[in-house]
């Protein structure tokens, strides 16, 4: 495995391009964004200015964050993914700010993740759609094969996440995750003091596997390259 990435300089924020039901999610996402920023850990995110994505991608940038967005051709032609307006971009002041992030343009939502993945040390699902689902379970499933070993924190607002813990949970139970395995992710329930941002660059620095988790395989024994990102 790659070393583990307890203090990261960069985390990938998983979200939805849709803001949700609930304002608390925006908060949410804000805090985030803000707490990365604080912590000087840089933001990968999907490059989008909507929903979540573009709610934790602006309060980092505007707290002095460095955000790196990463976007396929196709969407980005196509105005961008998500519902609801385009955040942040009623002014001159607020373009500034979308003005210090980088945007990385790809041609695959395979390279994306790839690229996403390649930038980050730890990675962060917020509440989000399919999307969100697939990219969260995939890089839990990379702890467990050995591609990487890095901290995936989940966080459970308004019990969003709840079905996944349930999920894993009973994936445990009935034999299809080993127990040490169900460590690879950390759902993270409401903090005590409702700071979120706060909980997640804890859970992020602080996050350990269980002893046994994951398969020791080297990913890189038939590829060209050393790294094992190369296996995705």
């Amino acid at each position: 495995m790659s070393g583990t990435a307890l203090s990261p300089n960069a985390v990938c924020v998983y979200c939805g391009s849709s803001p949700g039901t609930s304002p608390e999610y925006m908060q949410v996402a804000e805090a985030v964004g803000k707490a990365l920023a604080q912590a000087g850990i840089g933001l990968v995110y999907g490059g989008g200015r909507r929903g979540l994505m573009g709610g934790v991608a602006f309060a980092c940038a505007q707290a002095g964050g460095n955000v790196t967005g990463v976007l396929p051709q196709a969407i980005k032609a196509s105005g961008g993914e998500g519902t609801g307006p385009v955040l942040a971009s009623k002014n001159d002041e607020d373009e500034a700010v979308w003005a210090r992030t980088e945007s990385i343009i790809v041609q695959s939502m395979h390279e994306r993740k790839k690229t996403m993945a390649i930038r980050s040390g730890g990675f962060v699902g917020l509440p989000g759609g399919y999307g969100t689902f697939e990219e969260v379970l995939e890089v839990i499933t990379w702890n467990q094969l050995g591609i990487h070993l890095k901290p995936v924190v989940v966080i459970n607002a308004r019990g969003y996440y709840e079905p996944l813990k349930l999920l894993i949970e009973n994936g445990v139970r009935e034999g299809f995750i080993k127990p040490a395995n169900a460590s690879l992710v950390t759902i993270l329930d409401p903090p005590a003091n409702s700071d979120w941002g706060q909980a997640v660059v804890q859970a992020l620095r602080t996050w350990q596997p269980d002893d046994g988790a994951g398969y020791k395989w080297n990913w890189s024994q038939t590829q060209a390259s050393e790294d094992s990102m190369d296996a995705i």
